[in-house]
């Protein structure tokens, strides 16, 4: 009788839920008992020391989620490591292996504001919290008056600030509020067009071991439309990140071609105040996904994505 599959996840109730979600794929799909197991990674000691995110680690946010997961599937403690995507760093890490991108939520973010209201509702000077450098320069950019002032802890923690009047509304993923059940509290989704999702946001990462007979299994869990689109958006951050260090966005779709699906990917790289931007688009093949989205973020590179500092006062 085989052991259960060891699933390492953080411990918060987002994570869990996720976890769970790949969990019982697992057992569905595989025929395979399964367990969880807890693991605290440095995202989660420096949200519980509240420090910023973006000052958390010497390499910025990406990956601060991912590191003692990745330790504990190399260590041999756990068998499969799930992880938001957008957390994923774009570069690989050896000995392991993404070998399952499940089917994706919907990877828009979503505010979550007092009195119901939306982001143009909020007066002048009101207080909106997010974590997120790209958040802040979209939010900016928009001209609505608004203060950005980050926040970090768990989604509880998060629209609490709202409920207590700390806050007058919390930027979100809608993906994490679908999850666990709450999207009755969100009181806009915000149309892409205004702000773009993180590169990845949504969807899931399954990871094991490159040498693990599992992983050839676990690929069973793999949505090939998602996973496009997150390559395609992976490659537009990998890109980018070779010349540029400002807030990125990126949003892939699978949409109708003239000779059946194709993939339509937009992106966005902006100065920290949001006061000076290149966004772009481009369509291609669904064969290629990486290959358009470098593409693309080489055209806005081209653009000058690479030298966004600030607008001029």
């Amino acid at each position: 009788m085989n052991a259960p599959v060891r699933v390492g996840t953080r411990r918060s109730l987002l994570a869990t839920t996720q976890s769970e979600t790949i969990a019982v794929m697992i057992r569905e799909r595989l025929g395979r008992e399964v367990e969880l197991v807890e693991v605290t990674t440095e995202g989660d000691r420096s949200q519980a020391a509240g420090t910023p995110l973006v000052e958390s680690t010497t390499a910025g946010s990406t990956g601060v989620f991912v590191g003692a997961l990745r330790d504990a599937l190399l260590a041999g403690r756990v068998d499969v490591a799930v992880h938001s995507l957008k957390d994923l760093p774009t570069y690989p890490a050896a000995g392991i292996s993404l070998v399952a991108v499940p089917g994706r939520e919907d990877s828009r973010d979503v505010v979550v504001a007092r009195d119901g209201l939306t982001l143009g509702e909020l007066p002048v000077g009101s207080v909106v919290g997010t974590g997120s450098p790209r958040r802040v320069a979209q939010v900016h950019a928009l001209g609505l008056g608004l203060e950005l002032r980050g926040v970090r802890g768990n989604v509880d923690t998060r629209i609490g600030k709202v409920r207590s009047g700390e806050y007058d509304a919390v930027l979100l993923a809608r993906a994490g509020l679908a999850r666990l059940g709450r999207l009755d509290e969100v009181t806009e989704v915000l149309d892409p067009i205004q702000v773009l999702p993180a590169p990845g946001q949504g969807a899931l990462a399954v990871e094991c071991r490159t040498d693990d007979p599992l992983a050839t299994a676990l690929a069973d869990l793999d949505d090939p439309r998602a996973r496009a689109c997150v390559e395609a958006e992976r490659a537009v951050l990998a890109t980018l990140e070779g010349g540029c260090s400002a807030p990125i966005g990126a949003m892939a779709e699978l949409v109708e071609g003239e000779d059946g699906d194709e993939l339509w990917v937009r992106a966005v790289a902006l100065s920290l105040d949001g006061g000076l931007a290149v966004r772009s688009s481009a369509a291609g093949p669904v064969s290629d996904p990486a290959g358009l989205g470098a593409r693309l973020a080489a055209e806005m590179l081209a653009d000058g994505a690479g030298d966004l500092e600030a607008a001029p006062t």
